[in-house]
């Protein structure tokens, strides 16, 4: 073999020698690369569940504040359906007699002069006109009494049921009509204006929205009961640009200072007492928003109320051949 033909082949075989090293090298970082993919995902996932934790956890915590509210918002209806039932029942022999005797002159088992008799003494007792008269009242006043108890629990459910982070095209006015009624009687001292525009569709997690507006709503109320020398006024804004969808809520309450202000979105911050806030309710608004590619913004000082808006882009639902692909 010539030195040309052997140089040839050193050549050769430390250019295959550093090759295979860079192969292997690529292969090595590729699997580390590939383990610390998994491993971020992984964690991506846990952070998402702990996420939904504590936002079921914030539910549950508001709805614990709510309850009295709630017990009496039912309670309301439940006494005149109850007090209608107790009337029925005391016509409720007046009927059943009536019933018997359509029975007996159907089976010719009574005579035309007593059925007319047992009328009378019926009338005389308790005046037939007024049966027919009440009846249909006291009927549809418990129908709207139970139609008020059902609207009430399906509000309550809908809000603290899990979602799963459930996404659609929805209208998100539908989210401020539910808050309004969970919110009831929370704010029922209290002067709430809604000014709403009609509103594009978009791609987002309605129960999601619906817990942003309860949430800016009880702070706005418990802002204004600290100004107990005026009445308090909230005023609620929902409209739209080609692009967003603004949610605006102004209060007249006491306001905030600049550090509160600063620590706002911080988890576990609150100004409340000891026991009537869990200090997450900002922070998951924030979070809410911001998985919505939305913004916040917050303008207020102390004792001149303040004004929170939210914008949320308009966003079309996702093709779904492209997100399988």
């Amino acid at each position: 073999m010539s030195n040309v033909d052997h140089n040839y082949e050193k050549a050769y075989l430390r250019e295959k020698a550093a090759r295979d090293e860079l192969e292997r090298l690529l292969e090595d970082k590729t699997r580390a690369l590939f383990n610390a993919n998994q491993a971020l995902e992984e964690k991506v996932e846990l952070l998402q569940n702990q996420q939904a934790v504590l936002m079921q956890t914030e539910k549950m915590a508001t709805l614990g504040t709510l309850s009295a509210g709630v017990a009496h918002e039912i309670n309301n209806p439940l006494a005149y359906v109850t007090s209608n039932l107790e009337s029925i029942s005391y016509l409720k022999p007046t009927l059943v007699t009536l019933l018997q005797l359509a029975q007996k002159q159907m089976s010719q088992s009574i005579t035309e002069q007593e059925v007319v008799e047992t009328i009378t003494k019926l009338d005389s007792a308790l005046s037939l006109e007024f049966i027919l008269e009440d009846l249909d009242e006291l009927l549809d006043d418990t129908h709207e009494g139970l139609k008020r108890i059902s609207a009430i629990v399906t509000n309550l459910l809908s809000f603290a049921r899990p979602k799963n982070n459930l996404m659609a095209m929805s209208d998100v006015t539908e989210s401020l009509d539910g808050a309004i009624k969970l919110l009831t009687n929370q704010l029922k001292n209290s002067k709430v204006e809604c000014i709403k525009e009609g509103l594009p569709l978009t791609y987002c997690n309605l129960s999601a929205i619906n817990q942003v507006f309860v949430n800016l709503l009880l702070n706005a109320k418990y802002a204004c009961d600290l100004m107990t020398e005026q009445y308090p006024h909230i005023i609620v804004k929902l409209f739209a640009d080609t692009e967003h969808i603004y949610i605006e809520i102004v209060d007249n309450g006491y306001g905030m200072n600049d550090e509160t202000m600063n620590r706002i979105f911080e988890p576990f911050y609150t100004t409340k007492p000891v026991g009537q806030g869990t200090g997450m309710g900002m922070a998951i608004v924030y979070s809410i928003i911001k998985e919505h590619k939305g913004d916040i913004y917050i303008e207020s000082s102390i004792q001149q109320g303040s004004l929170i808006r939210c914008s949320l882009p308009i966003l079309p639902e996702p093709d779904s051949d492209l997100e399988k692909g």
